[in-house]
């Protein structure tokens, strides 16, 4: 089903290549116009989805593939080129990878899958993690502003919600294990 908020979703899968071209060959300015415009998106098509009542399991489906997509290949690129600090690249990607095992193991123990459904925790997670990646690239885009010092709390209180999210999702994780495996006796 195509809804408005799907299409949205769809328009920032389909700009996480040009961003990343953008990024790669230096137009830094560009590329972060555009990667406001996605995160912009991000937070529209969710009202609109609960505004106009059409949420679906595409959009459910799509919309955190979305976010991942972008923010896991942001943090790669930005790392590599340095604007980001390498140890919160490893820790945003570390917490991804070990959710999304986790979610893949329990689907593979109990052949049944547990809703995908964000918490509060997560949903500041993504928000420090578009702020510090917009920030890198406000920092690449303007090299002039003196940017180091609020560039390290951000990425630093980034890293504790991303670690703490994780270890959020892993608790619920266990947590619907148990649930499964006590419902299975």
């Amino acid at each position: 089903m195509l809804t408005l908020p799907n299409f949205l979703t769809l328009l920032r899968i389909v700009a996480i290549p040009i961003f990343l071209v953008l990024l790669v060959s230096g137009n830094y300015a560009t590329a972060y116009i555009l990667f406001l415009a996605a995160a912009i998106t991000d937070t529209v098509d969710g009202a609109l989805a609960r505004l106009t009542d059409s949420r679906s399991e595409l959009g459910a489906f799509l919309d955190p593939l979305a976010d991942k997509l972008l923010l896991v290949s942001s943090f790669l690129v930005l790392g590599i080129n340095g604007a980001i600090a390498p140890w919160l690249v490893v820790v945003v990607i570390s917490r991804d990878v070990i959710v999304v095992l986790g979610y893949l193991v329990l689907y593979m123990v109990h052949q049944k899958s547990m809703a995908i459904d964000p918490s509060r925790l997560g949903k500041v997670n993504t928000f420090f993690e578009l702020f510090a990646v917009g920030f890198a690239l406000m920092g690449l885009a303007r090299p002039a502003l003196p940017m180091a010092i609020p560039n390290l709390v951000l990425q630093t209180v980034t890293a504790v919600t991303s670690a703490a999210s994780g270890v959020h999702y892993v608790y619920r994780g266990l947590l619907w294990h148990q649930t499964q495996s006590n419902q299975g006796r």
